[in-house]
């Protein structure tokens, strides 16, 4: 009896001192959490191309690419991409995502600077967060609006869905989607 007693005083303790959590606190977690995956990404990418050229860069991103985001999707947090225009259907947008993203294109088109464009908010019990991707120079090979014809077979062939062409250096390509289960 005196075991249960004092572990049940330690579990309360603990819930006691825990801090709450707010949406600044878990924006800060999201946010933190998006440099080492969107990293690892671009590098897996870079060094694809640097050793096979765009076709094995187009490769490791369709066959490497999941099990990144697998990887840094730590409990409680899951991490991915989406856009408003994906290559991969498996990243196409839910309706939240699709609306977070008109209101980026918009801010975008209207000047705001891709790097101020960010979002959360608590949704069904969730803390969902989104930061907004911009096209670099080095994506423009496969997203751009001129891409080899060879990589376009290629693309074709891999993703026949595909949606995500056209793209200029600094337009809104997507954006990092996060989210996590809030204790109730």
């Amino acid at each position: 009896m005196k075991a249960i007693t004092l572990l049940s005083f330690g579990l309360f303790s603990l819930a006691a001192s825990a801090e709450p959590v707010t949406p600044e606190a878990l924006q800060q977690e999201a946010s933190a959490l998006i440099k080492p995956f969107a990293e690892q990404l671009l590098g897996t990418v870079k060094k694809a191309k640097a050793e096979g050229g765009p076709s094995q860069a187009i490769e490791a991103c369709q066959l490497l690419a999941p099990d990144i985001a697998r990887q840094h999707s730590q409990a409680p947090w899951q991490i991915g991409r989406t856009a408003l225009k994906v290559r991969n259907p498996d990243n196409a947008a839910d309706a939240w995502e699709q609306q977070v993203l008109e209101r980026f294109a918009k801010q975008a088109a209207a000047g705001t600077p891709l790097t101020q464009l960010r979002h959360g908010e608590v949704v069904n019990g969730e803390y969902r967060y989104m930061q907004a991707i911009g096209t670099q120079a080095d994506c423009l090979g496969c997203h751009g609006e001129k891409i080899e014809p060879a990589l376009l077979g290629l693309l074709d062939t891999r993703y026949p869905e595909d949606q995500a062409r056209g793209f200029r250096e600094g337009d809104l390509r997507g954006a990092f989607s996060l989210r996590r289960a809030l204790p109730q």
